[in-house]
């Protein structure tokens, strides 16, 4: 298939297109690289540094470059931001979505994987996490997925709009070639290999009174690379009309708190990596942790590299290859 992927240039959106590639398929990536990296895109892949909010140029890339699909990968994504700035969450998550779909839907494209996420659903009462959980944001980051989910359905109705949405849970790890670089960085396994990288004294750790066994929030990591072979099976479920639209968790179903992570980091870098104690972050859930039993039964996705150290490992050894990142 020929197939578009905004926020291809991204940490997860890379490893997506280079997935896609390997499988054959022909890839373009829209991406305004305000986050992305150029780097991090294949001579493969065309890319096309177009923002979502220009309707116009976004047409013309899906009409120019003849876009059967897309994977919707761009997104504002930091928890703590959405808090302060709900305004651009949801300019950047639900109106260019939507600018998006009017793109897709003006050139006849009607097939759609649109990266959501496990924060849709709040905080949960009990675990693990299945897609008929009630969906009750707890910040708006959450609630800016959410709010275009919801619209998914009605493009199906009114348009014929076929599509995926994948929530998921905490993506981590690394290829051989692509891994984690934001600035600033905001996820915990980078953060805590900063230190043995020696770009840190130590690593921050947000909330120590949560409800939880260590008193540390519990979080579903995901290997990256079984991240995008789960876009790839929803891609190609799709095509062949093997499924309805609807939603799907992505996790690999086990739950490791943040003083676990540290753990497992200490173990694969042989770092004492010094901690700490902050305050909690506001609307960071206590424990998420995910049933990817739909996925598995519908779609046939298996996790490859469930175990918090394999994860830990691939990304310290991407971060001592490339210690300042994509920069260099």
């Amino acid at each position: 298939m020929n197939i578009l992927v905004t926020g291809g240039a991204g940490y997860i959106g890379s490893v997506i297109v280079e997935a896609l590639l390997r499988q054959g398929h022909q890839v373009s990536v829209l991406d305004d690289l305000t986050k992305g990296h150029r780097a991090a895109v294949t001579a493969l892949a065309r890319l096309f540094d177009v923002p979502l909010d220009d309707r116009e140029s976004v047409r013309r890339v899906l009409a120019g470059e003849g876009v059967q699909a897309v994977i919707h990968m761009a997104a504002s994504s930091l928890v703590g931001e959405s808090m302060q700035q709900a305004g651009k969450y949801f300019r950047n998550n639900v109106i260019n979505s939507v600018n998006l779909v009017e793109a897709m839907l003006a050139t006849g494209i009607k097939w759609l994987v649109f990266s959501s996420t496990a924060a849709v659903y709040g905080e949960p009462e009990r675990m693990p996490i299945t897609e008929d959980f009630p969906l009750a944001p707890t910040n708006v980051y959450g609630e800016s997925k959410l709010a275009f989910e919801r619209m998914l359905p009605w493009f199906d109705r009114v348009h014929g709009l076929k599509w995926v949405a994948l929530r998921y849970f905490n993506a981590a790890g690394a290829t051989e070639r692509l891994g984690e670089d934001h600035d600033p960085e905001s996820h915990l396994i980078p953060n805590v290999l900063q230190v043995p990288l020696g770009k840190r004294a130590h690593v921050s750790l947000f909330g120590t009174d949560y409800p939880t066994p260590d008193g540390t929030c519990i979080r579903d990591y995901i290997h990256v690379a079984d991240l995008a072979e789960g876009h790839i099976l929803a891609l190609d479920a799709l095509g062949r009309g093997a499924v309805k639209s609807g939603a799907y968790n992505l996790g690999s179903g086990t739950g490791y708190s943040n003083r676990e992570v540290i753990e497992a980091a200490r173990r694969v870098t042989g770092h004492p990596i010094p901690v700490v104690e902050e305050p909690r972050r506001p609307g960071d859930p206590a424990v998420l942790v995910a049933s990817s039993q739909r996925m598995q039964g519908e779609l046939g996705w298996v996790p490859r590299h469930p175990g918090i150290e394999d994860i830990v490992a691939s990304a310290w050894r991407w971060h001592q290859r490339n210690p300042q990142g994509y920069e260099a």
